[in-house]
């Protein structure tokens, strides 16, 4: 790390630290966060080409599942077991297949999904199934995403101030990578780890902030933003958030303290 002091007009002091206007602490970093990286480089289209090869090849699967239940029901040939034999469950079987698999969700939660189609059904006569294709598909995706619910539940324990609206309009604002299956959003597991990462390294603008006036230095918002708008400090964006590290803030403030402590500004 190199560490350059800009000369200028001596700030005044009352009873905190003010961090001056013309003599500064520059702070060059030359070292990349590998998890930044990647977050910031996520391919959500590379999500979306991947994900739509499997809905073809489910939609492919299912229309011959379902035309030969169809046929049977025609013929008068079809009763519960030979709806199971051909790979079509009832909603309560289906239930059944997603509890075994260790998803937490009610059964009436379950159902409603079904309802508003989040979980694609098909109605053979009178009775509504679920061919195990699509349940075997909607276990999988819980391998490898979050609900966006889920994924705020886990990040909210590393930052505390996240709340439930603000995190779905960042979803929505594609500033966290998401992809749309059916009628449900899912964001990626990685996705949610990296953000984790970055909520116990990194500050935001605000936290960067507070950190500073916790340690007796003063500075206005648009003045820090001056300072990140010319790389005097440096940081991140993330989903069009600008992050700091926190070792970098706390590597600004102590040198803030130690500049203002030999110019007798303590």
């Amino acid at each position: 790390m190199v560490l350059t002091f800009l000369q200028g007009e001596k700030a005044k002091l009352l009873k905190v630290n003010f961090m001056p206007r013309g003599k500064r602490v520059v702070i060059e970093r030359n070292n990349k966060d590998p998890v930044v990286h990647k977050l910031k480089n996520y391919k959500v289209s590379e999500l979306k080409t991947k994900r739509k090869k499997t809905e073809g090849e489910l939609t492919s699967t299912i229309s011959e599942i379902v035309r030969n239940a169809q046929f049977m029901y025609g013929q008068d040939k079809l009763d519960k077991a030979r709806l199971r034999a051909m790979g079509l469950l009832s909603v309560d079987e289906a239930f059944d297949e997603v509890r075994r698999a260790g998803i937490p969700i009610s059964a009436r939660a379950f159902g409603g999904r079904v309802e508003r189609r989040s979980i694609r059904s098909e109605k053979i006569g009178k009775k509504r199934v679920i061919p195990k294709p699509i349940i075997h598909d909607w276990i999988s995706l819980h391998k490898d995403f979050y609900s966006v619910k889920e994924a705020f539940e886990i990040l909210k324990q590393s930052e505390d101030e996240l709340n439930l609206r603000a995190f779905i309009g960042r979803v929505e604002k594609n500033a966290i990578p998401s992809i749309k299956i059916n009628t449900q959003r899912w964001i990626p597991k990685d996705v949610v780890d990296h953000y984790t990462h970055v909520s116990k390294n990194y500050y935001d603008v605000s936290q960067a902030i507070s950190f500073l006036q916790g340690k007796g230095l003063k500075i206005r918002r648009n003045a820090f933003e001056r300072r990140l708008d010319r790389n005097r400090i440096p940081h991140e964006k993330i989903g069009g958030r600008r992050v700091i590290a926190r070792d970098v803030i706390e590597e600004l403030a102590s040198k803030e303290l130690a500049l203002a402590a030999r110019k007798g500004r303590m």
